[in-house]
């Protein structure tokens, strides 16, 4: 079963490095996982990711809006709020920035736990991925 990130774009190449997800996927594989990465480049991509998990054999998300968090805000006809409340499954948001967090708001399926860690979007997909796995293992 599979562990999803879905990443929008992020400025000053921030997103995940070949290395990273190197490790990333080593360790989902190592709890009997694997990790599928779909990069976005704007927001109806985004949005259309999310609603397409649903259908997939997906058991988790990690979802890293980047730099689509303020059109995000901006545009909420984009239905990204509706994805979400229609997912069948856990979500994570990763974020390396406090100011690129989702805004709060009244939602059927709020995410399970939101990642910050300022600067460091690595340490945010670590820890958001041994949640993930923890919480499956736990489910099993």
């Amino acid at each position: 079963m599979t562990i999803m990130i879905v990443q929008g774009p992020h400025a000053n190449a921030r997103s995940l490095s070949g290395e990273l997800l190197g490790h990333l996927q080593q360790l989902a594989r190592a709890a009997g996982r694997t990790l599928e990465v779909c990069s976005c480049n704007g927001l109806r991509e985004f949005v259309a990711r999310v609603r397409t998990a649903r259908s997939q054999t997906t058991e988790f998300m990690l979802l890293d809006p980047g730099s689509l968090t303020q059109q995000v805000q901006a545009h909420p006809e984009a239905g990204l709020g509706d994805a979400l409340d229609a997912l069948n499954m856990p979500y994570i948001e990763v974020h390396d920035d406090s100011d690129d967090t989702l805004e709060p708001r009244d939602v059927l399926h709020a995410p399970l736990a939101t990642i910050v860690i300022h600067g460091d979007l690595g340490t945010s997909y670590r820890i958001a991925l041994g949640i993930a796995l923890r919480r499956l293992s736990a489910s099993v």
